[in-house]
C-alpha cells in the first residue's frame, strides 16, 4: 500500500513539472552526454541540409556508405590525437607520417617483397603492413623522446616532422607514384571486395548489440559492487534500445548499397548465375576500413578508460605538476602517447593506400588539420585533461560530412578549406564558452 501511494505521488509530481524539468531528469537518469547529443544534432542538421541542397543525393545508401569509408582513416588518427591533446600537446605531423608510411608500405608490396617472395605471395600484405606499423611507431617514439627528454615543445617538433617526413616521402621513390597494391592489401580500402556482404554485416550488427547489452549489464554490476549510484532500470533499457537501433540501422543502410551492375554481371558470368530481369542485387555490406576504424575506437576507448596508462594520460592533462609529484613517469607516458600516435598513423595509411590502390606523394596532405579538428569538435579541450574517443570519431564524421556535401554541391576546394577552418575556430570558441560556464 505504501509503495502504491509513493508511486502515485511521484507520478503526480512528475506530471505537474514543466517539460524542461522532465527533460533534465531524463538526461540525468540516462547520463547521456549533452555535448555528444548536441554534436549528433548538428550532424543530423548537416545531413538534412545537404540532402535538400543536393536534391536528394546526400542521404542515399551509396553516399552514406562512401562517407563511412572516407571517414575511416581520419577517425583512426583522431582517436590518438585525443590523448595527445589531453596531455596539452599537439601533433602536426600526422598527415606526413601517414604519407611516408603509406609510401613505404607501397614500395614494400609493389617492388621489394615481390622480388623476394614472388608476386601475389600471401605474406606480402602482412609484411608490408607490419613494416609500416613499426616505422610509424619508431617515428612517433622519436618525436616523443625529443619532446619529453629534450624539452622541445611538441608544436615545434611535430611541425618539423611535418616537413621532414613529407620530404622523406618524396625521396623514397623520387616523387613517383607506386601502384598497384597487393590484392589482399586492397581489402583494407573497401570497395566491392573490401566489404563483408549482407549476411556477415547482420551477424556483426547482432554481435555489436549483444556487446552493448553486456557492457551495460556489467557496468551496472560494477556500480553495485562498489556502492556507486545506479541508473534506473528503465534508463538502462532506453540506452540499450538506442544503441541497438543505431547499430542495426547502420547495417540496414550499408546493405542497401549494391554492387555496380557491371561488376555484378561479371560475377554472375564467372559463377554461372543466370542474370535476372531486374538485375542481380548483391549488397556491399559494411566496409572493412569501417570495421577497422570501429575496432581501433573500441581498443582506444578501453585504453583511455580502463587501463592505468589512460588514467595517467588524463591526470597529466589535468595537472602535470601534481601528476609528477604523485609518482607518474610523465616523460615516458608522453613517449608512449606519441609512439601510439605513430602506429595509428600507419593504420590510417594502410586504409588510405588500399583505398587509392596507390601510394602518392600528396597522400595525407592537410590530414593533420582534419584530425585535430575532429578531436576538438568531438569535445577534446585544448587546455588538456578532457577528451572523448567516441566524440573524436563523431567529429571526424562531421568533418567528412561537410567535405562530402560541399563536393556534391560542386564547391571549389579553396572555399571548402575556408569552411573547415571556420568550423574549427567555432568549435574551439564553443569549448572555451563551455569550460567557462562549467566553472
Amino acid at each position: 500500500m505504501a509503495d502504491t501511494i509513493q508511486s502515485t505521488t511521484s507520478s503526480d509530481a512528475s506530471a505537474g513539472q514543466p517539460t524542461g524539468s522532465v527533460i533534465r531528469r531524463f538526461f540525468r537518469a540516462t547520463e547521456i552526454d549533452t555535448r555528444m547529443l548536441g554534436m549528433v544534432g548538428a550532424l543530423l542538421i548537416i545531413w538534412v541540409g545537404f540532402h535538400v541542397l543536393t536534391g536528394g543525393l546526400f542521404l542515399t545508401p551509396r553516399n552514406l556508405w562512401n562517407l563511412s569509408v572516407q571517414t575511416a582513416s581520419v577517425a583512426v588518427m583522431a582517436t590518438g590525437m585525443v590523448l595527445v591533446i589531453v596531455t596539452r600537446n599537439i601533433d602536426l605531423s600526422v598527415g606526413s607520417i601517414l604519407g611516408f608510411t603509406g609510401m613505404v608500405m607501397g614500395v614494400m608490396q609493389a617492388r621489394f617483397l615481390p622480388e623476394i617472395l614472388g608476386f601475389n605471395h600471401p605474406a606480402i600484405w602482412i609484411l608490408a603492413l607490419l613494416t609500416g606499423l613499426v616505422i610509424g611507431g619508431l617515428i612517433g617514439t622519436l618525436h616523443g623522446v625529443i619532446i619529453a627528454f629534450l624539452g622541445v615543445p611538441s608544436f615545434i617538433v611535430t611541425l618539423g616532422g611535418l616537413l621532414v617526413w613529407r620530404g622523406a616521402t618524396w625521396f623514397v621513390t623520387s616523387g613517383q607514384t607506386v601502384a598497384p597494391m597487393d590484392p589482399n592489401f586492397r581489402l583494407m580500402g573497401g570497395g566491392t571486395e573490401g566489404s563483408i556482404g549482407a549476411t556477415w554485416s547482420w551477424i556483426v550488427g547482432l554481435l555489436a548489440c549483444v556487446a552493448i547489452v553486456v557492457a551495460i549489464v556489467n557496468a551496472r554490476r560494477q556500480r553495485k559492487r562498489f556502492h556507486f549510484p545506479r541508473r534506473p532500470v528503465w534508463a538502462e533499457y532506453v540506452l540499450a534500445s538506442l544503441g541497438c537501433a543505431v547499430v542495426l540501422g547502420a547495417v540496414a543502410v550499408a546493405n542497401q548499397y549494391y554492387w555496380p551492375i557491371n561488376i555484378a554481371r561479371r560475377y554472375a558470368e564467372a559463377n554461372n548465375i543466370e542474370w535476372p530481369e531486374g538485375g542481380l542485387l548483391i549488397s556491399q555490406g559494411i566496409a572493412v576500413p569501417v570495421l577497422m576504424a570501429i575496432a581501433v575506437g573500441v581498443v582506444m576507448t578501453f585504453i583511455a578508460t580502463r587501463l592505468r596508462f589512460g588514467r595517467y594520460v588524463f591526470a597529466i592533462g589535468g595537472n602535470p605538476e601534481a601528476a609528477e609529484l604523485a609518482g607518474i613517469k610523465t616523460r615516458w607516458v608522453t613517449v608512449k602517447i606519441f609512439a601510439l600516435m605513430g602506429v595509428l598513423c600507419a593504420i590510417a595509411a594502410a586504409i588510405s593506400t588500399a583505398r587509392l590502390n596507390a601510394a602518392t606523394n600528396a597522400q595525407g596532405e592537410l590530414d593533420e588539420l582534419y584530425t585535430i579538428a575532429a578531436a576538438v569538435i568531438g569535445g577534446t579541450s585544448l587546455s588538456g585533461g578532457m577528451g572523448s574517443i567516441a566524440g573524436a570519431m563523431l567529429g571526424a564524421l562531421v568533418m567528412q560530412s561537410l567535405q562530402s556535401g560541399m563536393v556534391l554541391l560542386g564547391i571549389d576546394t579553396p572555399f571548402q578549406r575556408i569552411v573547415v577552418g571556420a568550423v574549427l575556430v567555432t568549435a574551439v570558441w564553443l569549448d572555451t564558452v563551455y569550460r567557462a560556464r562549467s566553472k
